[in-house]
């Protein structure tokens, strides 16, 4: 098992691309690995032929565990393991008698121990959180799989009370009809419900909108667009801009681009701006470009789309979705009109880019009359913890945003 990400302790097989007895080729993939940061294709370390698969579809496994062997095709290939079932997902499978086992990386410290349910395992990095917050390992639910306690069971366990709801009731159950279809929740979506629902439980979350004129900016598309296009080999779309805009108007009004700490509001100077990309309807994942605050609009738009290609064939790395401090969702092309986002923990903000369509706008001219045109218009969508800021910063964080998109020489910028 590969370590995706300096912090990552253990992964889940996901996928095996290759059965017992098929030919494997060198950095082919293999196997496909969820973490708590990223899913990822992982290649073969070798050429050969796959004669033991040690660790079944939907296991979870320490880092260093070994996972398959790969030979010559000399010997009688091994049968697969069976399939993962709940009381076998608890205990990670140990490698052969004839091999030693790897060791952890030499980075990570050996955490204290904690105890654990009876028959339950605990990952290294679960076991020194136990430890660290002082829970009792048997009190806490785990939402992994087949019950296994994950880091995010163990935070929820830890937070402050006043954060966490009242245990409600439980939802009666759910009649299934003969024509229902049961679609089992995949890891990324069962990932992302865990992390919404902790969002939920632990800021306040509040909503405001502001409309934005986005007239100069259409005009710079239509100007520019075809160029942009050939020499970049993608469009042009409004969502660099509104990324733009958004890392400079953070810049004075920086309260936003922070997360809340222990009766402390952290204030990060750098900007690590989330973009949300869609898994063509399987689920969600925020890659984040680091260090925005030092790109121009074109090195924004380039960013953003190779985040998203990377996003969407597997190719992410965990620093790549790690340490992101704003969050920007971008439901626009879909035409949406408000989209009340849930905010990415732990930061305190994440601004939805809705929809922009052509409407009819009351415009001053320079002699002080009014007159009706037809501008670009859309709408930005804040969603706040309102424990870290009031509405009074937020709107005028928007009006800044918006006032960028409307006045700035965008033309000069691309």
């Amino acid at each position: 098992m590969p370590q995706l990400g300096e912090t990552v302790t253990e992964g889940t097989v996901t996928r095996w691309f290759k059965a017992v007895g098929d030919q494997v080729a060198r950095d082919e993939p293999l196997f496909e690995v969820s973490t708590d940061k990223v899913d990822s294709e992982v290649p073969s370390p070798a050429s050969g032929v796959l004669a033991e698969i040690l660790v079944a579809e939907g296991d979870t496994v320490d880092v260093g565990t070994r996972l398959a062997v790969i030979g010559d095709g000399a010997e009688a290939p091994a049968p697969p393991p069976p399939a993962a079932s709940p009381a076998a997902e608890t205990v990670a499978p140990a490698p052969p008698a004839a091999e030693t086992p790897a060791p952890p990386p030499a980075s990570l410290p050996t955490p204290p121990p904690a105890e654990a349910p009876a028959g339950a395992v605990l990952s290294p990095m679960v076991r020194k959180l136990i430890a660290d917050h002082g829970i009792d390992a048997a009190s806490i639910r785990g939402t992994g799989v087949g019950g296994r306690i994950t880091r995010h069971d163990v935070e929820a366990a830890a937070a402050p009370t006043p954060a966490r709801p009242v245990p409600a009731a439980p939802p009666p159950p759910v009649v299934v009809s003969g024509r229902d279809e049961i679609v089992p929740f995949s890891n990324i979506r069962r990932r992302t419900a865990e992390h919404m629902v902790r969002s939920k439980a632990t800021s306040a979350h509040t909503l405001m909108v502001k409309e934005a004129d986005y007239e100069r900016v259409e005009q710079v598309r239509r100007e520019h667009g075809r160029r942009f296009a050939e020499e970049e080999g993608f469009s042009l779309t409004y969502l660099p801009f509104a990324a733009r805009a958004t890392v400079e108007a953070l810049a004075e009004f920086p309260h936003l681009n922070a997360s809340v700490g222990d009766d402390v509001l952290i204030v990060h100077r750098d900007v690590h701006l989330g973009i949300a990309v869609d898994l063509d309807n399987e689920g969600l994942i925020v890659p984040v470009v680091h260090h925005a605050e030092e790109l121009s609009l074109r090195g924004m738009a380039r960013r953003i789309r190779e985040l998203a290609d990377r996003a969407r064939t597997k190719r992410l790395s965990a620093d790549d979705i790690s340490g992101g401090t704003f969050s920007i969702t971008n439901a626009g092309p879909f035409g949406t009109l408000i989209t009340g986002a849930i905010i990415n923990q732990p930061q305190v903000a994440i601004l939805s880019t809705d929809g922009v369509s052509r409407k009819p706008v009351v415009v001053e001219a320079a002699d002080g009359s009014e007159a009706i045109a037809i501008h670009s218009v859309g709408l930005l969508a804040a969603t706040f913890d309102h424990r870290a800021v009031d509405g009074a910063y937020v709107a005028r964080f928007l009006a800044r945003v918006a006032g960028l998109l409307a006045e700035r020489d965008w033309a000069t910028e691309l």
